[in-house]
């Protein structure tokens, strides 16, 4: 008898936070994600022996999880987490203030009393920190801190281990004692998540697939002009193509699972669901043998709808000696799960699901075929919606699926050895999403991040051979890691995030890194956001000509009256890892010397010490080091004198950096081969030639 066969993909996956330079994590989301999803995802199976399923791991994600399993991840959300109240400054009280809340507010905050209390208290103050500081004392902030941790405890740890019920219980009013207990639990449940993969794996429950290793849009590194196919005529960057580092990829990416489960990997999930015959014939050379992408692609690949009777089966894709089972996801009830269902009861919505299918796969029976139904979808990020993390849906889901003997739930390998395949001879180059690669690249910011990733890459080459090879290594680990589809997931139109400047920020960093690791100073360009951040700028132009004493002290009030200022309302973008060090600039000519302040952020001293400034004229750069007293010699036609000491003051020959008018120019702030701020953020400053001729007569 025909039987419906339910092949289930979750698909666990977070960005590398890590920066290789300072070993530091940048977003908690890995960590946090492992306490809530990653175990009890697979270990709710355990009551569900007849249900198999897929997982596909991220390598990079599990490289992340593995140092916080081990104690080494550094993690300032951690360590503000669980430093004692009392001894918070005013910068981390404000910093767990501004991401503490950052939390599913109906499914995740208000399931604790006490966290929802302190989060209409934040409200109560507009989400002002600062006044904020004013109301919460150090039993709300230490609450705060052990609420924040806990609401992402997943249900099996929150239902079964009795110091961390003990802990949901007290409900307010933690201890530094509690913050301690609390720490020691989160490294403890991170420390089982990789074994329950494992031993769900060698029971045959559970199978483990894989993306490329950084998860990349292996299609764009293969070639970025593939995506004109999808998207006739879209605007692309500087050609990318460089097939090698996706055959890297995925190399990299067998090889860890080899050594993390004993095996490697037969499936992968191309990142976002990318796929391109070139991309294909790469993963079947690395080992791959089968692919999952969605029913869209497949409807483009054979021009016919993606409707279930032509989705619920197996394809063998096959060119030449190259060849791979594929299987597309339905898109709609995989989107059921993920958007949809949360706002059901659990029952309603398992039922719903299945009575689905069992209508789409009705005409499949009767016709005498068996129907391989793939879901595929996040397996992570969706919970946070549903009530008990959808542990309730699950089960209910689970359970039917059991006691219908119609109906089995294998993995992907068990379900293609049973389905015979219907052959296909190319596959349609996009992604999941709008049959396109259109989120990644084609918009002004996308295509901006491409050009960078480009140049840096070209450097590489130019430059690898004439450096160590720990030099080289780490360069080259870096782009991989630039090369990841998260960066541009976040940059264009399509999405926002309130870390969307952090990604912006880590991205420019891994690029700036490429260089340092190769000896050389990062481009300029590196220095300010391809956002286009929206910050509040307060720019008033000179009024009159100046002619200050450069000494680097605030001689008189007089000296500077009439410049022009510009600076920036820094409560705006003041994200994590986005320190404002510029706090006001100054600027002004005579009409011979172009003269520039600037007022740096009081208490950033220590974070000045060995910095420089660049500053960027039209078609010339000036670098200035941080020092008392800085001047060119006599022979040099810049003339600079520079002075640092309360304020730092410039003064340069105009002659010498203004080619044409008007005058613009940027500055940014440099340290170790890193950007660490700029003003203006984008953009440059002018001095309108006009300006200068009403002063001048």
């Amino acid at each position: 008898m025909p039987k419906i066969y339910l092949s289930f993909v979750w698909h666990m996956h977070q960005p590398f936070y890590k920066d290789l330079v300072s070993n530091e994590y940048k977003l908690p989301w890995t960590r946090l994600h492992a306490l809530k999803d990653y175990y009890g995802m697979v270990k709710v199976l355990e009551d569900f022996p007849q249900v198999h399923q897929t997982f596909n791991l991220v390598p990079s994600m599990l490289v992340q999880l593995d140092e916080y399993a081990r104690g080494v991840a550094v993690d300032p959300f951690l360590r503000c987490a669980n430093k004692d109240s009392a001894s918070l400054t005013d910068g981390e009280r404000e910093f767990i203030l501004r991401y503490f809340f950052q939390a599913n507010v109906q499914r995740m905050i208000y399931r604790y009393p006490r966290y929802g209390e302190l989060y209409e208290a934040f409200l109560a103050v507009n989400e002002n920190t600062s006044r904020a500081l004013n109301t919460f004392n150090d039993t709300a902030f230490r609450d705060l801190q052990v609420l924040s941790q806990l609401a992402w405890f997943d249900e099996e740890f929150l239902t079964h281990d009795s110091d961390v019920k003990a802990l949901v219980s007290k409900g307010r009013g933690y201890s530094s004692a509690d913050q301690s207990l609390l720490a020691a639990k989160q490294l403890e449940k991170l420390g089982l998540v990789l074994d329950v993969y494992r031993d769900f794996s060698k029971r045959g429950q559970i199978e483990v697939s894989a993306t490329p290793f950084y998860h990349p849009i292996l299609p764009l590194i293969c070639d970025s002009q593939i995506a004109e196919i999808s998207h006739p005529y879209v605007a692309l960057p500087p050609r990318f193509r460089y097939p090698q580092d996706a055959r890297v990829q995925l190399e990299r990416s067998r090889d860890y699972m080899q050594q993390q489960f004993g095996q490697a990997p037969k499936g992968l999930w191309p990142s976002e669901g990318s796929v391109s015959d070139e991309a294909l014939c790469l993963a079947h050379e690395t080992g791959f043998r089968w692919f999952a992408t969605d029913n869209g692609v497949l409807a483009r690949t054979i021009d016919h709808a993606g409707t279930p009777d032509v989705t619920y089966r197996p394809y063998l894709w096959k060119q030449g000696k190259y060849e791979m089972h594929g299987l597309f996801r339905d898109h709609t009830l995989s989107d059921l799960i993920g958007f949809v269902y949360s706002r059901m009861g659990a029952k309603e919505a398992a039922d719903h699901f299945l009575a689905a299918i069992r209508a789409n796969c009705a005409p499949i029976l009767r016709a005498g075929r068996d129907a391989l139904v793939p879901i595929i979808l996040d397996g992570e990020n969706a919970w946070e919606y549903f009530d008990l993390s959808g542990r309730p849906f699950l089960r209910e889901l689970y359970r039917q699926i059991e006691e219908d003997p119609k109906m089995e739930a294998l993995t992907v390998s068990e379900a293609i050895a049973k389905v015979p395949a219907e052959p296909i001879g190319h596959i349609f180059p996009a992604s999941w999403i709008s049959t396109n690669f259109d989120i990644w690249i084609g918009a002004e910011e996308d295509n901006k991040a491409w050009e960078y990733l480009l140049r840096a890459r070209e450097t590489y080459d130019k430059v690898k051979d004439h450096v160590s090879e720990e030099a080289r290594c780490l360069a080259f680990e870096e782009l991989l890691i630039a090369e990841g589809s998260d960066w541009n997931w976040w940059y264009g139109p399509e999405h926002s995030s309130a870390n969307r400047t952090d990604f912006d920020r880590l991205y420019r960093e891994h690029l700036a890194n490429v260089y340092r690791a190769l000896g050389l100073l990062p481009p300029e360009e590196l220095s300010r956001p391809i956002l286009k951040v929206d910050i509040q700028v307060t720019h008033q132009s000179p009024r009159g000509p100046l002619r200050p004493d450069i000494d680097g002290q605030i001689s008189s009030y007089f000296e500077w009256m009439g410049s022009g200022s510009y600076s920036i309302d820094q409560r705006q973008g003041a994200m994590h890892g986005q320190r404002f060090l510029i706090q006001e600039l100054h600027y002004g000519s005579d009409g011979a010397w172009l003269f520039i302040r600037i007022d740096f952020v009081k208490g950033m001293e220590e974070s000045l010490r060995g910095a420089e400034l660049r500053f960027q004229f039209q078609g010339t750069e000036v670098t200035v080091p941080l020092v008392p007293l800085y001047e060119t010699p006599p022979h040099d036609p810049l003339l600079l004198r520079a002075a640092y000491d309360q304020i730092f003051e410039l003064r340069i020959s105009q002659r010498a950096v203004a080619k044409a008018h008007p005058i613009r120019f940027q500055v940014s702030v440099w340290k170790d081969g890193l950007p660490l701020d700029a003003l203006p953020q984008q953009g440059s400053i002018e001095l309108l030639s006009h300006e200068l001729n009403e002063w001048l007569g």
